[in-house]
């Protein structure tokens, strides 16, 4: 490691047509609106002169093509952990349609039957921090809304269960990093869509 501490940059995909409507969009792999791509590309001029020992993607379409128009494809490893929450029976609902049939339902106090446990998705964040950690470098990470989400909260030794304090808008960049040492990890930067 040099003598500046490490930085991980968090990048939320583009827009979709289900994040427009307010569907839970786990791992339907749909594809970025032409908005999505506009905002994806303008994140290329925001990131263009950072270096990056590792460049990591969920799987899924929108988050690969958002990493492929900021000009990061080609250097991108898809890491199977940062998919985003299954919601089992809830995925393509809006949580006004759910809380219709379950009045005060909520994904991270709830759940979803036939999805992945708020336990699960943690575990999931937790693997994927301890990869990056082990790096001692500056990362750049993109993926999806709750997944990111849950992991700001890990890197802060929150509970999960706090990640729904956070708001992550369409391909924002948020970045955690450390404060004085490697032991005081922190959030340095939160939902920022400036570029967009």
């Amino acid at each position: 490691m040099n003598g500046a501490l490490p930085k991980v940059y968090l990048v939320r995909h583009g827009e979709t047509v289900w994040t427009i409507s307010g569907q839970h969009t786990g791992r339907t792999d749909i594809p970025l609106t032409e908005r999505g791509e506009r905002e994806a590309y303008a994140l290329r001029a925001r990131l263009k002169d950072m270096n990056f020992i590792k460049v990591l993607t969920s799987p899924l379409q929108r988050a690969r093509r958002t990493g492929e128009l900021a000009g990061f494809g080609e250097y991108a490893e898809v890491d199977p952990d940062l998919m985003e929450w299954d919601y089992g029976d809830y995925e393509g609902r809006r949580t006004v349609d759910i809380r219709a049939d379950h009045p005060g339902w909520g994904l991270f106090e709830d759940g979803c039957p036939g999805g992945e446990t708020l336990v699960e998705v943690s575990e999931r964040a937790e693997r994927v921090i301890a990869r990056i950690r082990a790096l001692e470098s500056d990362v750049l990470v993109f993926a999806h809304r709750d997944i990111l989400r849950i992991l700001i909260a890990r890197w802060i030794a929150l509970p999960a269960l706090e990640a729904r304090r956070f708001f992550l808008a369409t391909a924002s960049v948020n970045t955690l990093g450390y404060d004085h040492g490697l032991d005081e990890p922190v959030i340095r930067l939160l939902n920022d869509a400036r570029h967009a």
